[in-house]
């Protein structure tokens, strides 16, 4: 009479453990920079809802001919003024910041509905050279 094997052997379990070996890692690396992925999200998201509420004053701006009104228009000269139009409103220097958004250069609108591009940045630490940077569009108005 032949005994039922009751369990994996020595090999089985080799080969299994390799497998997973494998699998960790090609997914490791995925995982490893999950911060960089996060900041550029983040950058991007600012550069966006800074495009977009310059649109939006623009259109305030256009309904009120370009008069600067309470709740309705404010002026836009440069890219750092976009960043009032935001609640809560976010100061945007030049200076280089690994802790806070910066612009590469405070670019001025000349015209009502002429945009410029702006580059906002952030440096990924404190003593590097590299930075994480999106890019919105300031829309001059009231001017």
């Amino acid at each position: 009479m032949k005994a039922m094997q009751k369990g994996f052997t020595l090999i089985e379990l080799v080969v299994v453990i390799v497998i997973l070996g494998i699998l960790a890692a090609t997914a490791l690396p995925k995982f490893v920079d999950l911060r960089s992925d996060a900041e550029t999200a983040a950058i991007q998201g600012v550069a966006g809802g800074l495009g977009s509420a310059s649109s939006i004053n623009y259109g305030g701006c256009a309904a009120t001919n370009q008069v600067v009104t309470t709740n309705k228009c404010v002026k836009v000269a440069d890219c750092a003024t976009v960043g009032t139009l935001l609640i809560p409103s976010l100061t945007l220097g030049t200076a280089a910041s690994a802790t806070a958004y910066y612009l590469a250069a405070n670019t001025a609108v000349t015209t009502n509905g002429n945009s410029v591009s702006c580059e906002i940045r952030k440096l990924t630490a404190a003593s590097a050279s590299t930075f994480y940077t999106a890019t919105f569009s300031a829309v001059g108005a009231g001017n």
